[in-house]
Formats: C-alpha cells, sequence, structure tokens
C-alpha cells in the first residue's frame, strides 16, 4: 500500500496532496496556511498537514509526485527555440528553473530539517497530471479527458482517452498558442491584473453584447482539425521576457498582450477606471470566443473517441459558465469537474498517476486491476484541515474578552437539529450568518464547510454582503447550494454539480423568487447538496427549506479580500472585524446582542 506525497510547486496555488493506498487521505494549497492568494513556491506547510492528517511521517512516504516535468515536450521545445535563436542568457534561466523542480526532494529535506526523507521523485508531465486530476477520480470506468490551461510543460491543452485507469495524452497544443493565454490577456486588457482575476471577466461578460467577437476570432483562430492558434502580433509572451513572480508569495507575472491589441480593440482599460459598456462587451466577447473555441475542440475529441462522458481539468476548467454549456453544445451528456480543476489539482493528478503506474508495473497489473483495485472517487471536497470540539472550544475561551467587547453572546448548542434550524431561521430573517464546520475545502469554492450564508430571497442581499463583508465587484454574482432533488425544478439542467464548477439557467418562473443568487442572464452557479456528501450542511438547507418553501441559499466564501478561512481563530476574526449578525463555529453559535 503505496503512500504518494503530491506537489504543485514552483507556481501559483502551490497545494500538497497524500494519496494512501489509492485513497486520497488530504489535501490542500498552501494559500490557507500563508493567508497569500494563490500563494506560489514550494508548499511546506501543505506539505506538513496532510502528513499530519495521515498520522504519518515524511520517512514514510514512499513517493513523491511533482507535476512538472523539466523532460517534457522536448520535440516541440526545440523547434520552438531553434526558431526563435534564443540568448546564451535565456537559455540559462531556462536551465535554472528547471533545476529547481528536479531537486523539490532536496527542498523538502531543507524544509524539514532533521526528517528522514526517502521517497523516490517522480515527475509527472504538467498535462498528464492535469488529465489524471479529472479522470482517476471522476465516476466513469471510460470517458475522455480535456485539460486546458495557460501553459505548462510547453503545452496549452491535452487530451486522451481515460479507460481502465490508462490516461494518456493522445495530441496537444504547444507554446506559444494557448486558449488561457488569450483570456488572461483579454483580462488584463479590461484593468484585472492580478493572478487568477479571469473569474472577473466570466462575471462581467453577461452585462455586454458580443459586438467584438468578430476582433476575437481574429485574436485566436480555430484551425481544421479542432484545435486553435493565437494570432501572436497581439501577444508579446513568445519574444519578451516576462516579469513572472512565483516563489514564495503572491504569483505575479507581466502582461500578455501587446501593443497592436490596442490598435484592435481600442486603449486598455486602467485598474482604478470605470467599468463602461465598452467593457462589458470586450468581456461578453471574449467569453463568446472561449466558447466556440472550447466547444470546437471537445467536439473534435467527442468525434475521435465516442463515448458520452468527458472529464475536464486545467485552469480553463474553471470557467464555470462554459463547463454549464458543455451538454448543451456538445455530444457528452456526462461532465466531471474536480473541485481544484487549476493548477492545485495538479498535485492529486500527479499522486493519482504515479499510484496507477504504480498498479500496472505490480504483477498482474493492468487495466482489470486497476478496475478491481479502484477504491476511490472524488464526490466530495472536504479534504483540508478540521478542528476538533476541544480546539473550537479552546478559540472561543481564548478570545472571549474580544468577543464580549464587540457585544456578541456566545452558546453551545450540542442538539444538531436544533443548531441547524435556529442558523436557517437567522438566514430567513435577512441575516448574514458565517459558517465554519468540519475539513475545509479543496479548491477555490466554498462548499459549505467555510461558507458565508444569506437568504437567496432577499434583492438586497448582494449589496448586504459587498457593504458588511465582501467589499468586491457590484456585478459579480453569488451562488446558490441547493438540495440535489430539487434541482430540475428550479433549475433547467438536472446535473450532478458537487463543486459548484457549473452554469446552469434557473427556470423563468423561479428568477424573480431568489433574485440574490441570479445573475443579470438568469443563470446560476450552482453548488448541489446530498445529505451523504455534508449531512450538515444538508440539513441546514432542507430547515431553510421547510421555513421558505426555497430549498436553496445564497453560498459565498468565508473570507474578506483573503484566501478562505481555514483555522477557527481565522473565521473568529473575519467574523469580528465584519458585520456578520452571526458565526456558527462547529457547535458553538456567536450573535451579535444589539
Amino acid at each position: 500500500m503505496a503512500t504518494i506525497l503530491g506537489i504543485n510547486a514552483y507556481h501559483g496555488d502551490a497545494a500538497a496532496c497524500l494519496v494512501r493506498g489509492g485513497v486520497l487521505v488530504a489535501a490542500v494549497e498552501e494559500e490557507r496556511f500563508r493567508r497569500i492568494k494563490h500563494w506560489a513556491g514550494f508548499p511546506s506547510e501543505a506539505i506538513k498537514y496532510c502528513v499530519a492528517e495521515a498520522g504519518i511521517t515524511l520517512a514514510d512516504v514512499d513517493h513523491v509526485a511533482i507535476n512538472r516535468d523539466p523532460q517534457a515536450n522536448w520535440g516541440p521545445r526545440l523547434k520552438f527555440l531553434v526558431a526563435r535563436r534564443p540568448s546564451l542568457a535565456k537559455l540559462a534561466e531556462r536551465l535554472k528553473n528547471r533545476a529547481k523542480v528536479v531537486g523539490a526532494l532536496d527542498e523538502l529535506r531543507r524544509a524539514f530539517p532533521g526528517e528522514r526523507v526517502r521517497a523516490e521523485l517522480h515527475h509527472v508531465e504538467h498535462h498528464r497530471a492535469h488529465l489524471a486530476s479529472a479522470a482517476l477520480v471522476a465516476p466513469f470506468e471510460r470517458c475522455a479527458a480535456v485539460s486546458v490551461d495557460g501553459f505548462g510543460d510547453f503545452a496549452s491543452a491535452a487530451w486522451g482517452l481515460a479507460e481502465g485507469g490508462n490516461v494518456g495524452v493522445d495530441a496537444a497544443v504547444y507554446f506559444p498558442h494557448s486558449l488561457g493565454a488569450f483570456y488572461t490577456a483579454i483580462t488584463q486588457f479590461l484593468g484585472y491584473p492580478h493572478y487568477g482575476d479571469e473569474y472577473k471577466v466570466m462575471g462581467l461578460a453577461p452585462y455586454g453584447e458580443p459586438r467584438f467577437l468578430d476582433a476575437m476570432r481574429e485574436i485566436v483562430r480555430t484551425k481544421s482539425d479542432g484545435t486553435f492558434e493565437l494570432e501572436l502580433a497581439y501577444f508579446r509572451h513568445h519574444t519578451d521576457k516576462l516579469d513572472f513572480e512565483w516563489q514564495g508569495g503572491a504569483p505575479s507575472f507581466g502582461d500578455l498582450f501587446a501593443g497592436e491589441l490596442c490598435k484592435l480593440l481600442g486603449p486598455r482599460r486602467k485598474p482604478d477606471e470605470p467599468l463602461t459598456q465598452r467593457h462589458k462587451d470586450l468581456a461578453r466577447s471574449a467569453q463568446a470566443r472561449y466558447e466556440e473555441c472550447f466547444f470546437r475542440l471537445l467536439n473534435t475529441v467527442h468525434a475521435k473517441y465516442g463515448v458520452d462522458a468527458v472529464a475536464l481539468a486545467g485552469g480553463c476548467a474553471n470557467n464555470s459558465v462554459a463547463n454549464g454549456r458543455v451538454r448543451r453544445n456538445t455530444p457528452f451528456s456526462r461532465v466531471y469537474v474536480q473541485s481544484a480543476a487549476g493548477d492545485a489539482g495538479g498535485a492529486l493528478g500527479a499522486a493519482f498517476a504515479v499510484h496507477r503506474d504504480l498498479v500496472s508495473a505490480s504483477v498482474g497489473g493492468g487495466a482489470e486491476a486497476w478496475r478491481a483495485g479502484r477504491r476511490f472517487v472524488m464526490s466530495h471536497a472536504y479534504w483540508g484541515p478540521g478542528s476538533s470540539r476541544a480546539e473550537l472550544e479552546a478559540c472561543v475561551a481564548e478570545h472571549r474578552a474580544e468577543i464580549a467587547a464587540a457585544r456578541c453572546v456566545v452558546e453551545e448548542v450540542k442538539d444538531e437539529a436544533e443548531l441547524c434550524l435556529r442558523a436557517a431561521r437567522c438566514v430567513a430573517e435577512g441575516q448574514v450568518v458565517g459558517w465554519f464546520q468540519g475539513r475545509l475545502e479543496w479548491g477555490p469554492r466554498a462548499l459549505g464547510n467555510r461558507s458565508i450564508l444569506g437568504d437567496p430571497r432577499r434583492a438586497d442581499m448582494k449589496e448586504i454582503l459587498n457593504l458588511k463583508i465582501k467589499r468586491r465587484e457590484s456585478f459579480r454574482p453569488f451562488a446558490p447550494s441547493v438540495l440535489r432533488e430539487a434541482v430540475a425544478e428550479w433549475f433547467e439542467d438536472d446535473d450532478e454539480v458537487p463543486f459548484m464548477m457549473k452554469v446552469f439557467p434557473i427556470r423563468e418562473d423561479k428568477r424573480a423568487r431568489i433574485p440574490a443568487v441570479t445573475h443579470v442572464d438568469g443563470s446560476g452557479r450552482l453548488q448541489t447538496v446530498r445529505e451523504e456528501q455534508n449531512p450538515r450542511y444538508y440539513r441546514l438547507i432542507r430547515c431553510f427549506y421547510e421555513l421558505t418553501g426555497v430549498p436553496l441559499v445564497l453560498n459565498t466564501s468565508f473570507n474578506e479580500n483573503e484566501p478562505v478561512v481555514c483555522r477557527p481563530e481565522e473565521a473568529l476574526a473575519c467574523f469580528l472585524r465584519t458585520q456578520m449578525d452571526l458565526l456558527v463555529l462547529g457547535d458553538f453559535m456567536i450573535r451579535r446582542d444589539g
């Protein structure tokens, strides 16, 4: 029973996971400990947690899997380098970056001095790790696997057929062409310069019209084989040295687009400049063009493999609007996107790819051995740190003076039915409720364990949340968590969405009843909740349903312009410095008293 430590390092969303005997034990992003969004570097704190959660030491780890391979895709690399004739300085920089990856075990030893590291290091090509992160934990026996990303190991997209645990890369799109780079360039152009800001463009798009679609089609073109390519005159990532920062802090990088883009689209928006209709139309046009290219690729993949299921991964698989339209725009009828589809999920994919390789190498290994021994499907996202009752009690006791100074009262409610009913009643009364339960979610979405909850029926709830807590752009939508059995009644599509990775149209006759979670185009980025996945959160929503006749609540991440809270101390601090009305911390209810 091999123990495998999976790592995403030297890039944004550094993360670690631990897989033992083919079963995931723990997974978490480094940002949750460092408290810096998208933290880049070596995930030493995440590793420390994963090892501790498994009840082992580093000496017990048999294999370390990292989702980068410095030797991958040398043919395309060499072809590009020869054509560009890079300077010796640039070549030396590339070799230096690759050396960091090769030295991952040395960095592990430096991060944990005095601990014995005996593990074997495995490099898993970036997109193979992405494909494995979805296909090897999906509820499918056989599926297409598609990764669409910015760049990793000199590729931006890859796809293959996953069957019997085999996840091969049949084809790929290589640097400098990238759908992710296209979307990031438009994100920067629209005044959102930070790593991970693409979701803001996705949220802005429904406010616009695709007036610039022809221009977007000039920027990124589709090819006869179903793939895509950039018109490189509008980009600079392939010619200029961009300022990248991937080590020990917030990731950052320079503009991907060149001055020619301004000639085509007009002046770029400055970050502090007001949003105009032109900016909204540009966002809508970029989203529309992304979807055209994405669905064309998926249709080509379906024609090649002829399967009805697809597992999606890569940073672009966080585009929940496009994900929600896959079943309408392609022949795929089943779509799986795991909760950490981006680079953090590469840690998971690397670990499971190595597990699959070990099964194949074993006596009698192969597809049948994989099928017979498969013990894990990722049906929920609760793989991060949790807190015992004693830890929660200690947190409340330590900060009792601060709680009292904020005119809050503390009550312990040990009966779960009463706890959920009282919390649901507060939500129904229009209060804002912080909800801290169980283990932390894996991935960018709060899914009912580190959530802030509100009444979806209140048209002013978005403004209330932005005023009291979130302080974010007013155009960004809030999401509904809905009882799984009620999806068909409230949404036009009926599907499993446990990780909030798909956007569906809300039924027209329901939209006026839940304005706080209905986006301007009538859609909602839903999370489906089953009792077996999260019993306490399900019970809360069920109580709200019985009180109001609405089987869903507004759910947003428990944070205030920071990573999602991880520890109870962070949840309490966020509650005290904002204007939340109630904090449910395990069995403790902390409410403002006047």
